[in-house]
């Protein structure tokens, strides 16, 4: 196990006439204890009630270090004399690895017009699992997405102190390891949420990092974070979203046969895009195809509202007329049933939106509970509908064109997208069997599961954990770097060292860096105990890489 350089706090324990004992913490709340020592001549606390801490301050590694110590109640000077200023002592602290801390957390929820309504929502749910002290669940009240994590919009909690995530780490680095502080700085790299989508999302991309800085320094206000974000998306119920541009024959195949798409795109574009389309419709993607398919996009993007609204009612009412044989019974991917009424629902959720045009060159994409998608930066997007476990680079850096009622930015995302197309099945995510975990005897973890979910990006990944029926458990290998954890299903316990602690629907829990975790399921037989744990090791040649 890593020795790390850490701030240490101390609490004089007991007095002497010549002396004081003084114990170590490694957190400030003092309930880690690193190493008790007898310091410097400390008659003065026998004549000061009020005498009870010592502070100690410095910077080194382990091993031999210099502490300052202030007295806290002596003030400064001389009194009784005693020594009351600062006093500076070599010693060599002894290389214990520090005890991790397991923090329950109590994370905030927030309320846009997109989510699920009340009960409705996992993200209110597990919100009231651990609420605030000014939370309860309203029925009436959309609630979209539960935050895990240190960002400063919504920054969750410790429990027992009230004191934010963010603050914890920030004093505290060995809790995100070294290497994890000196890649990513002083708060987690990643934020974790729960989406609960009842409505469409904002049709959208997030910005890569250099222009984050960009959109950053020139808009702070809508661009409120200067660093990329491409995220995961994992389905905890049924899932439907809008992903990546659509294999181009099938946008060729739209343009052919809805003559209102047609219309707002230009008929030179789609003559064009056509054209390229029918060219080697197997080969890579290629530089003229993406610039055909820019062109396109960008001539439906910079429609007048006016347009926009007409060719709405035309499309809608093609697509209630039609029904199954809407869009000439559809694409391979999506059929012409589903797709008029996704136009039918979406219409009735934003009337007269562009969104609706903009789905026929996206990808829709059906999830079942467990599968995921990945989207990079610069990664057009929509989610439709379903309750997601999300996990992003930290930041809320959205651009968005349609479907919202926010700031939209057309021009920088025409701008600003890729314009890589490919067929759905290579937008989804397919995990691996996690290989740092292990269940305990097949006679009590039979059809339990670890499963990875590993992006190619350094800020995160995502251990998802099944563990069926009472007695089931797994075994995590410590990592170096920080981790989130939380129940979305049945019930168990969590356990670090000897701390442990019950776990259940909506219970989240921050993991410090270097600690063995253990999972144990409380449920029935034939029942679920699931957990997602959000983490983020960096290999530094040492240490274990996420897979």
């Amino acid at each position: 196990m890593k020795l790390t350089n850490i701030p240490l706090y101390v609490i004089a324990c007991a007095f002497s006439a010549n002396a004081a004992t003084v114990n170590f913490y490694s957190d400030r709340d003092c309930g880690n204890l690193v190493q008790t020592r007898e310091v410097f001549d400390n008659s003065c606390a026998q004549n000061n009630p009020k005498y009870n801490s010592i502070k100690v301050t410095g910077a080194g590694t382990w091993g031999q270090r210099l502490w300052t110590y202030k007295t806290a109640g002596c003030g400064w000077g001389t009194q009784n004399g005693c020594l009351t200023a600062e006093k500076t002592d070599a010693f060599t602290t002894r290389p214990l690895a520090m005890q991790v801390p397991l923090i329950r957390l109590q994370c905030g929820v927030n309320s846009y017009e997109w989510g699920k309504k009340g009960s409705d929502s996992a993200a209110a749910k597990f919100a009231a699992a651990t609420p605030a002290t000014d939370f309860s669940v309203q029925q009436d009240k959309p609630y979209a997405e539960l935050w895990m994590g240190t960002h400063p919009s919504n920054p969750s909690r410790d429990v027992r102190t009230g004191r934010t995530l963010l603050e914890l780490v920030a004093e505290n680095q060995a809790l995100l390891s070294t290497t994890v502080s000196a890649r990513f700085g002083t708060k987690l790299p990643f934020l974790f949420k729960v989406l609960s989508i009842n409505k469409a999302l904002s049709i959208q991309a997030h910005p890569n990092k250099s222009l984050a800085e960009q959109l950053h320094a020139r808009d702070a206000k809508n661009y409120p974070d200067d660093n990329h974000k491409p995220e995961m998306a994992i389905a905890i119920t049924p899932f439907e979203g809008l992903c990546g541009f659509r294999p181009l024959a099938e946008i060729a195949h739209f343009l052919r046969v809805l003559p209102p798409l047609r219309r707002l795109v230009g008929e030179d574009n789609a003559a064009q895009f056509e054209a390229l389309a029918k060219e080697d419709p197997e080969g890579p993607v290629s530089d003229s195809k993406k610039q055909a398919l820019k062109k396109a996009f960008a001539g439906l993007m910079g429609s007048s509202q006016e347009s926009v609204a007409a060719e709405v009612k035309k499309l809608v009412e093609l697509a209630r007329n039609d029904k199954d044989q809407f869009a000439a019974g559809g694409v391979p991917s999506t059929s012409g049933e589903t797709l008029s009424e996704l136009v039918v629902r979406l219409d009735s959720q934003f009337e007269d939106d562009i969104g609706l045009f903009v789905l026929f060159f996206l990808n829709f994409i059906k999830m079942n509970v467990g599968e995921a998608l990945f989207l990079v930066a610069d990664d057009i997007h929509a989610y439709v509908s379903g309750d997601i476990i999300e996990c992003m680079a930290a930041s809320d850096n959205v651009v968005r064109a349609g479907f919202t009622p926010k700031f939209k930015d057309v021009s920088t995302l025409v701008d600003m997208l890729t314009y890589n197309y490919a067929p759905i099945d290579e937008q989804k995510m397919t995990p691996t069997e996690y290989p740092y975990a292990t269940l305990n005897r097949a006679g009590y973890s039979s059809g339990s599961a670890v499963l990875l979910y590993d992006p190619p990006i350094d800020e995160f990944a995502v251990v998802r954990s099944v563990l069926r029926g009472p007695e089931a458990k797994a075994t995590f290998e410590p990592l170096d770097g920080p981790s989130i954890v939380i129940c979305t299903n049945g019930s168990g316990t969590i356990s670090v060292g000897p701390t442990t602690y019950e776990m259940k629907e909506g219970y989240v829990f921050f993991v410090g860096s270097t600690a063995e975790l253990v999972l144990e399921s409380t449920t029935g037989e034939d029942e679920e105990f699931t957990t997602f744990k959000a983490f983020c090791e960096v290999d530094d040649g040492h240490s274990k890489q996420k897979l």
